[in-house]
């Protein structure tokens, strides 16, 4: 180990009274590897706060203070806090990202270019807006697979103005898309992906999503703005108690396999 030059490590750390930082890394792995020349890492530490009500929880300034010495590598540090189910996470990562996923991205993403990503999962108690979905498609050039976790629904539904230019957005481009779930994800968001006015989805799309969002954000699969998305779906996974009416058949005329799977 005193040799190696080249290091590449990937872990999740759980269950922990501080988050993993700079200051850890340097003590615990990079001063014992004195030859070490490449180091690439990607690591999420998670605390459980409700174990541990009096903890000082640090920011993310803080914690990307602590890799100011790490001289060969460019950091980036992500810390978020949710309340509502009682978990601290702070993401670390050198850049530029060489692994083909990225898991748990909230709203406190910083972007860049990640280009040999493939999988993403996103995940917040706060709403995803119109301009975050932007920095997504931004950032990952090149995803196909994509899922979303969150309840809350958006905010600013109505508000997709260009700075004061009064003019909407431009579409946004999924063009490498195959495989998009949206279980536990609000109906806001099902609208979000489906109206082809908001995004651009290529064919045979492999779609995952609870039937009563489903038939909410279609107004029980009526609504024409959605029409054109629904159409490039060759794949259904349905959860919850499911109704096949005659507008539900020609919503989704190119899917060639549904599964029905129980509520969640």
């Amino acid at each position: 180990m005193l040799n190696l030059e080249e290091l590449a490590l990937y872990v999740i750390i759980g269950s922990i009274t501080t988050f993993n930082d700079g200051n850890n890394l340097k003590k615990n792995i990079v001063n014992h590897l004195p030859r070490l020349k490449n180091f690439v890492f990607n690591i999420r530490s998670i605390l459980y706060l409700d174990n541990e009500p009096h903890l000082l929880l640090p920011s993310n300034e803080e914690i990307q203070q602590t890799f100011i010495n790490f001289t060969n590598n460019k950091v980036i540090t992500c810390v978020d806090y949710f309340p509502r189910i009682g978990i601290g996470e702070c993401h670390m990562y050198s850049y530029p990202y060489t692994m083909i996923h990225y898991r748990n991205i909230t709203n406190n993403f910083p972007g860049g270019l990640f280009k040999y990503v493939r999988e993403v999962s996103l995940f917040d108690e706060r709403p995803f807006e119109y301009e975050f979905f932007i920095r997504i498609a931004q950032s990952f050039p090149f995803l196909q697979i994509l899922y979303l976790e969150n309840k809350k629904p958006q905010e600013h539904k109505q508000c997709r103005i260009l700075n004061d230019d009064n003019q909407d957005f431009s579409t946004i481009k999924y063009s490498h898309l195959i495989k998009l779930s949206l279980i536990h994800a609000h109906s806001d968001y099902i609208e979000q992906f489906l109206d082809h006015t908001k995004t651009s989805i290529s064919n045979n799309i492999s779609l995952s999503v609870n039937y009563y969002s489903l038939r909410k954000a279609t107004n029980n699969f009526k609504r024409n703005d959605l029409r054109a998305n629904c159409s490039k779906l060759s794949h259904l996974r349905i959860h919850g108690k499911i109704q096949i009416s005659k507008h539900f058949k020609t919503y989704f005329p190119n899917v060639k396999e549904i599964q029905y799977l129980p509520k969640y």
